[in-house]
């Protein structure tokens, strides 16, 4: 039976010195998902991208992909990724056919299949009228499709992408992130990114991460209305059902934080918080903290 969880990290932490620059995060990546990983610089992005991918080791966690844990069996596990890193692993004074071939051989491509895989990685990334040019003296935009087709060339299950558009013009980046939803149709994707707009066009599903934690997880739609919502957090000594929030006037949403915590969402002009005071006390919820 074919597994569709490709990623699984538990519980992953990395120490620089004493710094916590990834603390204790957890998550999974199922097959066909597009996860668009946010967070703003120095947010920890990149030293998860590498451990994930075994250029880096954990200092606690495991990384497993697609079942198999990448400390254990590292050439077994990285075969099954390919990872395009925030600077492009490129050989300037290479044709693109030259170095999508040398790639194809590191990944361990059988020479009768390397033609082919070259071809079409050549052909999903747009390289078709550019495989005999040198790298150098291709743009920016062009040099980051290379980046992207060396990461897909092997065919692999789950494509790793450390902030693809940094650096492109507008055009760049749109023609980028099409790329990066037709790849999201075959493979599964990790995009690793501090542009909130690249996430909602390209993804799936966000996690956002600030100071080495994981803050949210969310579907796209579900960002979207947090986005168009405001809240409020309020705290109960005698904490009611979830329906019983829900059906005050004007709430939209509850979520569940513990230990008789809730936060609740409302359209910016319709703020609840008046009426969950007014219930909270004829109902006896025992109200000590409402919080926008």
């Amino acid at each position: 039976m074919q597994n569709d969880t490709l990623i699984t990290v538990e519980n992953l932490s990395r120490y620089y010195a004493k710094h916590l620059a990834v603390k204790n995060i957890s998550f999974e990546v199922r097959r066909g998902e597009v996860l668009g990983f946010l967070g703003p610089n120095g947010a920890g992005k990149s030293t998860t991208m590498q451990i994930i991918t075994g250029n880096l080791a954990p200092s606690e966690g495991s990384v497993r992909i697609n079942g198999i844990d990448i400390l254990d069996h590292p050439k077994q596990a990285k075969a099954r990724l390919g990872f395009l890193p925030e600077q492009p692993p490129l050989y300037r004074e290479h044709t693109v056919d030259e170095y999508l071939n040398y790639c194809a051989r590191i990944n361990r491509v059988p020479r009768e299949q390397r033609a082919t895989a070259v071809a079409n990685a050549k052909q999903r990334c747009g390289l078709t009228e550019v495989g005999r040019r040198l790298i150098g003296n291709l743009s920016k935009g062009y040099q980051q499709r290379v980046g992207i087709a060396q990461a897909i060339v092997h065919a692999p299950d789950v494509v790793i992408l450390d902030e693809p558009t940094v650096g492109l013009d507008p055009i760049q980046i749109r023609e980028i992130r099409q790329l990066i939803r037709e790849l999201g149709k075959e493979h599964s994707v990790i995009l690793s990114t501090h542009i909130l707009p690249e996430v909602q066009s390209t993804c799936t599903r966000v996690q956002i991460i600030n100071k080495g934690e994981l803050v949210m997880t969310d579907t796209i739609e579900g960002l979207t209305r947090r986005m168009e919502s405001s809240s409020l957090l309020v705290a109960m000594n005698h904490p009611p059902a979830l329906e019983d929030l829900t059906g005050i006037a004007n709430v939209q949403s509850a979520e569940d934080l513990g230990q008789g915590r809730f936060r609740l969402h409302y359209k910016p002009a319709q703020n609840p918080a008046e009426a969950v005071a007014e219930m909270a006390v004829t109902r006896r919820w025992g109200l000590y903290e409402l919080i926008p």
